[in-house]
């Protein structure tokens, strides 16, 4: 059994239910406030899952490698290793506000301190990324295939944060060789496109990126933070399931409300047509998320992460979820359409968000050729990259046709 906290307070319990499922019921008396999302608010009855865990709780679960390192480590002692076992290993260290402990346990969350500036200078062949995993595994509770980790910078050791502080994000040169630089200058095209974006940094020889947690309050404690799986009841094997106009731009409009309405809408096509722009055949339903300080109060549309230029590693790569029922990336009259009928944009502002993509990419290329000139490690997949931009080098709206 686990123990559910929001905020820092008992929220309620989460057990094994029936054959393969889960059930959690809140605390007797518990405040709206306490609720763990915004698609289960508090209420007398228990909330049933009958396959796995909630979405809620399954979000933050590690995939790929650090899920395996994991599993290594804890499957003998445990005698098995589903969601729920992970849960309880990861639960004290995740992402948003929620923290899972033992039935009787205390909340503590004391995740190790980690100077980031000296993952920012460390070579990669060093022995600090080696050692980083077996530090940091149980305190990463962050999905993706991704290797990455969450830290508590050395930095705010003199202020009141007791979890992490960063993400780093490393990358396998069998699989997807210079991933953070990709990321990186992906990150730099939605700046420019004036985005939310968390801070974000470059290793030194590009073998790992640093970003700054966007869920981490000024005092020390977390916004809650729901990605588009759990806003469509789905598990985390479905996150490449449906289409963008009912899966994304349609449950935007269920949990935004009116007043703040436009600006989102506005906002999650911008990120829309960035990603068209770049080419990220990733973004799927978890790739998107909401922020909130009050789970009973208007959320906003999360800052921008986890985004790449897919196709530098596979060419043929398209999009994540479908668009009028194709994965193919749309053209710009599809776009339109999508900008004018879904999230109620002028036609005028439509075209202004064209152009504002294509200066934004057009721009950051040019800084990844000097990059390139400077990087000769980096050559190969940034040519690529530009090979996938440059119908935008022009700074044209001819980018998405």
């Amino acid at each position: 059994m686990i123990r559910v906290w929001s905020d820092g307070l008992s929220a309620g319990l989460l057990d094994r239910h029936g054959p393969r499922g889960a059930v959690f019921a809140y605390d007797h008396g518990a405040a709206p406030a306490r609720g763990v999302s915004m698609t289960m608010p508090v209420r007398l009855a228990s909330w049933n899952h009958a396959w796995g865990i909630h979405p809620i709780f399954e979000m933050n679960l590690p995939e790929g490698a650090l899920r395996e390192r994991l599993r290594l480590s804890f499957a003998k002692a445990t005698g098995t290793f589903d969601a729920f076992d992970l849960l309880a290993v990861v639960g004290r260290s995740q992402i948003g506000r929620l923290r899972h402990t033992s039935a009787d346990a205390t909340l503590d969350e004391e995740v190790p301190f980690q100077s980031v500036d000296e993952i920012l200078t460390h070579r990669r062949d060093g022995d600090l990324f080696a050692a980083m995993p077996r530090r940091f595994a149980v305190h990463s509770g962050l999905s993706g295939v991704q290797p990455k980790l969450m830290v508590r910078d050395e930095a705010d050791a003199g202020i009141s944060v007791r979890g992490a502080t960063h993400i780093v994000k490393f990358w396998s040169a069998d699989e997807y060789p210079e991933l953070a630089t990709n990321e990186f200058f992906c990150l730099r095209a939605a700046e420019r496109c004036g985005l939310e974006v968390p801070r974000f940094r470059l290793a030194e020889d590009g073998s790992a990126l640093v970003v700054d947690r966007f869920d981490l309050r000024p005092d020390g404690t977390y916004r809650g933070v729901e990605d588009f799986c759990v806003l469509n009841a789905r598990g985390t094997d479905e996150k490449y399931r449906g289409d963008y106009e009912t899966a994304l731009f349609g449950r935007m409009r269920a949990f935004i409300d009116g007043e703040h309405l436009p600006q989102a809408m506005d906002r999650l096509f911008t990120l829309f047509v960035l990603n068209r722009g770049l080419r990220n055949g990733d973004a799927h339903l978890k790739n998107f998320a909401l922020v909130y300080d009050d789970v009973t109060g208007s959320p906003r549309l999360a800052p921008v992460y986890d985004l790449v230029t897919t196709t530098a590693y596979i060419p043929e790569d398209g999009m994540a979820l479908t668009l009028g029922g194709s994965t193919r990336w749309p053209d710009t009259r599809k776009l339109a359409a999508l900008g004018t009928t879904r999230c109620g944009l002028t036609p005028r502002r439509v075209r202004e968000i064209f152009d504002i993509v294509a200066t934004a990419i057009a721009e950051t290329a040019a800084e990844m050729r000097t990059h390139i000139a400077d990087h000769p490690e980096f050559a190969e997949i940034g040519r690529r990259m530009l090979d996938q931009w440059d119908p935008a080098a022009t700074g044209s709206i001819n980018l998405f046709r």
